[in-house]
């Protein structure tokens, strides 16, 4: 007897478009400005003046849950393979070796910078700005620019153009960004680009959640300013120790911190490479859509 085709349903034009990988990184985007611009608002206008929180903290602790919940309600709907990528029932195995993997990176860039003569403990710092730096040099930056670098742009640039594209586009935006920062340089923008862009973008497509970028993003920032005393992508931080780095500018990252330095960009980049190394043996390397399509219809 012949066999009845069930003719699948076609999807409406409208919802091909939103659906299309860049055009929904696009709404996300704008669904994060928003988010941005809802919590500032909301900080000046709705939220009085809090002993011991700076505006920039209040901002901090309003825009997270939004983003979040931004992220669960929307964000995470769009596309053509709607994802949750804080869904992951290993979440927080990930996290914690994200933090310990951050930690102990870090602290091996600035032993060897201790080795070579350039980072130097001058005496005891002090835990007064410890919540403070937490919450706005650690988990702040860890959840927005994770969801924004790893949870959005990497996630539909991937989609569309594959991984490798996805992995140079984001690490080139990320270290970009961190232009705008204090004591910023090219040097130090590109140091970003290859030890954070690169392991960070390794990390997401290693494990297809935000919990180990995350957790390796907020322990690198939190060790390198709250128990090294050095600053954090510019911005000076207080440790648990008073600290200096003198020297080459090339080893101390002249004045941006130890993260544009040589000796943090090599160490953070071979453990980036090695993320990546397992990430590709596992199966993780996503080709372009193209090509994709042109293999599913038979082609070669």
């Amino acid at each position: 007897m012949e066999q009845v085709q069930t003719a699948q349903p076609t999807r409406p034009l409208w919802r091909r478009i939103v659906d299309f990988p860049l055009v929904a990184m696009l709404i996300a985007m704008v669904i994060v400005i928003v988010c941005f611009a809802a919590a500032l608002l909301i900080g000046q206008y709705a939220v009085p003046p809090i002993p011991g929180l700076t505006r920039e903290l209040t901002f901090d602790l309003i825009a997270m849950p939004i983003l979040i919940l931004a992220y669960k309600l929307v964000i995470r709907r769009l596309g053509e393979q709607p994802r949750d990528d804080y869904r992951d029932p290993a979440a927080l195995r990930n996290l914690g070796l994200g933090l310990g993997a951050g930690f102990l990176v870090f602290s091996l860039a600035v032993g060897v910078a201790a080795v070579l003569g350039v980072y130097r403990i001058t005496g005891e710092g002090n835990l007064n700005g410890l919540p403070a730096a937490l919450i706005g040099a650690a988990i702040f930056p860890a959840i927005n620019e994770e969801l924004v670098f790893r949870g959005i742009l990497f996630r539909w640039i991937e989609e569309f153009a594959g991984s490798w594209m996805a992995l140079l586009l984001t690490s080139a935006f990320f270290g970009a960004a961190h232009l705008l920062n204090p004591h910023a340089s090219p040097i130090a923008a590109v140091g970003i680009a290859f030890e954070a862009g690169v392991m960070l973008g390794a990390a997401y497509m290693l494990t297809r959640s935000l919990w180990l970028p995350m957790g390796l993003h907020a322990a690198w920032n939190f060790t390198q300013g709250e128990i090294y005393d050095i600053p954090v992508s510019g911005t000076p931080a207080n440790g648990v120790v008073e600290a200096q780095l003198n020297g080459d500018p090339l080893l101390t990252g002249n004045g941006f911190g130890l993260e544009a330095s040589l000796i943090a960009i090599v160490i953070a980049t071979v453990f980036g490479l090695w993320l990546l190394w397992l990430a590709i043996k596992r199966g993780e390397l996503v080709q372009p859509r193209w090509v994709r399509r042109r293999r599913s219809h038979g082609g070669t």
